[in-house]
């Protein structure tokens, strides 16, 4: 098995950029990790995604549950739902892939738990980032004490293990690693704060961006979790329909830290289209795992960098008929705008939770606000063709295109006219230029 030294932390695994791994391999990569940490008769927490990242959950399962699962005291499984809907029995069992036998039956002892975000009592508060750090964090974009919870089950456990996939991250620019703890089973504080700060960045600067003061942030804050945390970090590509049929290119395993390292640099080479010029129009065809626009908005997030000034996103999703089953309140009363809409009229929005701000203005994009005009300009137009009416469409400050008008074929092939049409968006980035040309703040 491929070991590999990244600074002073050593990492097991393997990826490609022109094959998948096999079974047998997701098995070595796994015995290799437990033969360096041997968890006999202890208790061990794996995090992972929920429904809403694509990734071979199934095959880890199980891979996981024959490696260690008659070895260990406790065995068990932490949704990283940050604010996403909790999932019920059924999913859950989906999600892993299992049948109701096999959950009351083989796998009866392994607990597969929600992270309950909506209970003040599911957190521990375990430390505060000084403002003083936070300000050298952001280069002086903020200042503050930045308190840090986290769910109180971790403290449980004498291991916690995260795994899940690594794709380019609007808000921290890439996901993976510390990620899945914050906002992953994080309390508010740093989850609206983070959001926040890659907001007033802004997407386009840090989406695809493997090192970010967000990121920073993230990993500053896991600094305070006293439990041994290891990760398996993985690229997935080729995704079928469902979390559980995707193509794993990619199996990192190590610290959180150097496993993201590993997970980013194979993601960047799968997850990054690279286009000559940019389009005029988009239409981005959202798979049914995007359940709301709140998760749905991943098909502009990934497009914006490949859209020319004064063109257009449609995100195409006749199935989702609400903006944020969580959020979708506050979303009404504030709209979708852009960063400096809110930057300049602070007094009147700075108590609106900070992630709802971040997530209007990342589906916005880039645009100015005059406050003495009060003229908002975006530089390009978001479109939805959902079950989402116009009326509210157009009371959130979003276009409205009916879906049923929608003819896939009439949009396909048209690439040199300046359209294009994205199938299964939201996981693939789209950038204009050169690779090596990527860096934040250019």
């Amino acid at each position: 098995m491929e070991k590999v030294e990244i600074g002073d932390r050593r990492l097991i695994g393997r990826g490609y950029t022109d094959r998948t791994l096999n079974a047998d391999e997701v098995r070595q990569i796994v015995a290799a990790a437990f033969a360096e940490h041997d968890v006999t008769g202890k208790r061990v927490l794996f995090i992972t995604p929920d429904a809403t990242r694509s990734a071979p959950m199934p095959l880890m399962f199980r891979v996981f549950y024959d490696a260690v699962g008659e070895k260990v005291t406790a065995l068990d499984y932490l949704i990283a739902l940050g604010t996403h809907q909790p999932m019920d029995e059924a999913h859950l069992n989906q999600l892993f892939g299992l049948t109701p036998e096999e959950r009351v039956g083989k796998y009866a002892r392994v607990g597969i738990y929600n992270h309950e975000w909506s209970d003040p009592a599911t957190f521990k508060h375990i430390g505060t980032i000084p403002a003083a750090e936070i300000e050298e964090i952001t280069g002086g974009l903020m200042s503050m004490d930045v308190p840090v919870t986290i769910n109180k089950r971790l403290f449980d456990y004498d291991l916690v293990i995260i795994c899940g996939p690594t794709f380019p991250h609007e808000v921290v620019g890439f996901s993976g690693g510390n990620k899945y703890f914050f906002p992953g089973v994080a309390g508010p504080e740093v989850i609206d704060f983070s959001h926040w700060l890659g907001a007033v960045i802004t997407s386009w600067h840090v989406i695809g961006t493997k090192h970010t003061p967000v990121r920073r942030v993230i990993d500053r804050a896991a600094a305070f979790i006293d439990v041994l945390k290891l990760c398996f970090s993985m690229v997935v590509v080729g995704s079928k329909g469902s979390a559980g049929h995707s193509d794993l290119v990619g199996l990192y395993f190590g610290t959180p830290e150097a496993a993201y390292e590993a997970a980013a640099d194979l993601s960047a080479q799968h997850h990054i289209v690279y286009v000559e010029k940019p389009f005029k129009r988009v239409l981005s065809v959202m798979p049914e795992l995007y359940d709301d626009l709140w998760t749905a908005a991943k098909g502009m997030y990934k497009m914006e960098p490949a859209v020319a000034d004064g063109g257009e996103i449609v995100i195409y999703a006749p199935h989702i008929d609400e903006v944020s089953y969580t959020h979708g309140r506050w979303l009404d009363e504030t709209g979708y705008h852009v960063r400096d809409y809110f930057l300049k009229q602070w007094e009147r929005f700075k108590d609106c939770p900070w992630g709802v701000l971040a997530h209007s203005t990342h589906l916005c994009g880039l645009g100015t606000y005059d406050a003495e005009t009060g003229i908002e300009s975006r530089r390009i137009k978001v479109t939805l063709a959902t079950g989402i009416p116009r009326e509210r469409c157009e009371r959130l400050g979003l276009g409205y295109l009916d879906p049923a008008t929608v003819d896939l074929d009439a949009w396909r092939g048209r690439e040199e006219e300046g359209v294009l049409v994205v199938p299964r968006a939201g996981e693939m980035l789209y950038r204009v230029g050169e690779p090596a040309n990527q860096r934040m703040g250019e």
